[in-house]
């Protein structure tokens, strides 16, 4: 096998800047890279915050970097930036299970009680296939975020006694619980943590250094920080983990791994020739077995989607978001194309590139027009950098974005990012404005409710929530539950 190392090495052509590479073969029209790299550098300057690896066969046609990994440090995103892959991780788990099937240390067809003690019954016969599959009837998740540092028991006790979603094989429903289940049935049967177990069985054979939770020898200077709406800095999660020495339940298995698009390169070409897993292993892992929307013609498989493209061509594909983080793995096996995304500041504009760059790779006549600037990162942008008296930011917004302030979303997005920010002065003002600009709709009353209720303002938050409610539609609503909800909380603040 040509060593892909020295295919790089021979074909990079490096760009004005050190943010990354183009890398080009002159058997091959430049049309393509340069179409690529004006619409993501243009893209970039309308708020495109990450990297982006374009490949055919084994030649990388493009791999560069865009925005900034980390502003404050000067540091832009890069080819070897690593990026949180959030829900991509699932992949992992399911070819690590498969690998276990490989070695004869479990079938598919197990069921939950051969792992675990004292199952209630409706639990006990769930298989490992079901779990892969989002078929087991497991709630999304438990714990209070992907940092709830549960205690393993206990996390997995509160996990067994919830109740099922529906009868274990009926229905599809995505589950990253069902997942946290599957890392800890790894560990079982390997007798390894579920990190040292894909380090040692998947990471190490495919050549893959840069990707995992906190084995790695990271190179934290080129670990990229998450900007909320390309404005507020997080940090990120690999300096967390650090921190914390291990990884909690509720993100073991379903989501976390960072990695650099290098390395996720080299885990596509590691199972694109069958160096981790065996051809049967592969189609196990690549089948779609259930529809994963109802009326879609996508399906699920282990860790993945997989639907036919409208070249009636196969795709295997996974995305993965983490509230700011935004990464997508699309790969056409039968075309023999690869493309990598990743976003360390997701915004809705930027999540449609993938698309945009799917049809560039497919369309010889096709140009993308650049994304647009994101309101909310706007508005966001303006009132984090507002100097005046807080009392005077709803002035502010009006005379800065008025015209542009046409839909209820904007305003409610930014109120929503400071509720959760914990600034409940902030998120006040901006969600009053936004009830000012759309007072017939009730779903702003609903969410301004909700602040009121945070803030302590009881009395407020009531007549918000009765006011939400005269605004309810015919059909129905998941703002009109959590008004009515509400209602009965505050009325009743005893009753349970």
């Amino acid at each position: 096998m040509k060593n892909i190392y020295v295919f790089i090495l021979m074909a990079l052509v490096a760009h004005s800047k050190s943010t990354g590479q183009i890398l080009k073969n002159e058997s091959k029209s430049l049309g393509l890279v340069d179409r690529l790299d004006n619409y993501l550098s243009a893209s970039a300057s309308n708020g495109f915050n990450g990297a982006v690896l374009i490949a055919k066969g084994q030649e990388i046609i493009l791999h560069k970097g865009y925005g900034w990994a980390n502003r404050k440090n000067d540091i832009e995103n890069n080819t070897e930036t690593i990026f949180d892959i959030c829900s991509v991780s699932k992949q992992f788990t399911g070819a690590a299970i498969l690998k276990l099937e490989e070695e004869g240390k479990l079938k598919l067809t197990n069921p939950l009680h051969l792992y675990f003690e004292d199952l209630p019954s409706d639990k006990a016969n769930i298989t490992i296939h079901q779990l892969l599959t989002h078929t087991a009837g497991f709630s999304h998740g438990i714990g209070d975020g992907d940092f709830d540092h549960i205690p393993e028991a206990e996390y997995f006790n509160e996990l067994f006694s919830t109740k099922l979603r529906f009868k274990p094989g009926e229905k599809y429903s995505y589950s990253n619980s069902g997942y946290s289940i599957l890392g800890k049935i790894i560990e079982k049967v390997s007798g390894k943590t579920y990190e040292s177990f894909l380090r040692e069985k998947l990471f190490a054979p495919a050549g893959m250094k840069q990707t995992g939770y906190i084995l790695p020898n990271w190179n934290l200077n080129n670990v990229a920080n998450e900007y909320v709406y390309n404005v507020i800095d997080k940090g990120n999660h690999v300096d967390q983990y650090l921190e914390d020495g291990k990884i909690a339940w509720p993100l073991v298995a379903n989501g976390g791994v960072n990695s650099t698009l290098h390395d996720m390169f080299k885990w596509h070409f590691a199972l694109r020739n069958n160096k981790v897993l065996n051809e049967a292993s592969m189609d196990k892992l690549t089948t779609p077995y259930v529809p994963e929307y109802e009326g879609e013609s996508s399906y699920y498989a282990y860790g993945w989607t997989v639907y036919q493209s409208n070249r009636d061509t196969k795709v295997v594909t996974h995305n993965g978001f983490n509230g700011v983080s935004y990464f997508e793995f699309i790969w056409f096996p039968e075309e023999d194309a690869l493309i990598l995304f990743a976003s360390n500041a997701y915004t809705r504009e930027s999540a449609r590139i993938p698309y945009e760059l799917r049809k560039m790779l497919f369309d010889d006549g096709y140009t993308a027009t650049p994304i647009s600037e994101n309101v909310v990162s706007g508005l966001l942008g303006y009132t984090e950098t507002f100097s005046g008296k807080l009392e005077e930011l709803t002035e502010g917004l009006r005379e800065k974005f008025g015209e542009n302030l046409d839909r209820p979303f904007y305003l409610n997005r930014l109120s929503g990012i400071y509720f959760r920010e914990g600034e409940m002065n902030k998120a006040i003002v901006v969600s009053e404005l936004n009830s000012t600009f759309f007072p017939n709709d009730g779903n702003v009353w609903d969410t301004l409710g909700d602040i009121y209720y945070a803030a302590g303002m009881n009395d407020k938050a009531l007549k918000s929530y009765k006011k939400a409610l005269e605004l309810k539609p015919d059909e129905e609503c998941d703002w009109c539950e959590n008004s009515s909800a509400q209602i009965e909380r505050i009325i009743n603040p005893t009753k349970k």
